[in-house]
């Protein structure tokens, strides 16, 4: 029953072609997890992981039960800042699917015509993985295995290799 309780938490409660359609993380934040109480939030989490180790749940709410990120809200900043700098940039996209709960992910569409055939473009996620919370992966063949990604270390670092990763990547 926790497993079922945790899908839907983490189901948008407004029609999923409003998610679709979405052009920043901020749009995306429409479950129980993103409005509820992030004490309850974390509480049933931590239950719910502990049947299943493999649960899809934001980054932010790993980060958080991880003790590594201090809030919900902090989570939030970033992916709204990260957002912000991509939009303002010539060739970004946000894609609003990632996984389950997840604000979803940017990917640079120029970086397709870098290979020839069917491509994945340089892209942009939120991870839980360590504390700059960004990992970009380059621009790869959909037939091959995807590459490992790189970590960014924070905004900083995102900020100052943008266009160095956009013109390599």
């Amino acid at each position: 029953m926790i497993e079922l309780e945790w899908s839907q938490a983490i189901e948008p409660h407004t029609a999923l072609a409003s998610i679709a359609a979405a052009t920043r993380p901020a749009e995306t934040r429409r479950a129980w997890v993103h409005r509820a109480p992030e004490d309850q939030v974390l509480a049933l989490y931590r239950s719910a992981s502990e049947v299943d180790h493999e649960l899809a749940a934001p980054w932010w709410l790993k980060a958080l039960a991880a003790g590594e990120l201090s809030s919900r809200a902090e989570g939030f900043l970033l992916e709204d800042r990260v957002g912000k700098l991509l939009d303002a940039r010539p060739g970004w996209v946000f894609v609003p699917w990632s996984s389950d709960g997840d604000c979803g992910y940017w990917e640079y569409m120029p970086s397709e015509r870098r290979v020839s055939g069917p491509a994945v473009p340089t892209t942009l996620v939120l991870t839980h993985r360590h504390t700059g919370w960004l990992d970009i992966y380059p621009v790869h063949l959909t037939t091959g295995r995807a590459p490992a990604p790189l970590a960014v270390k924070g905004m900083g670092d995102l900020r100052s290799n943008l266009a160095r990763w956009e013109s390599v990547f």
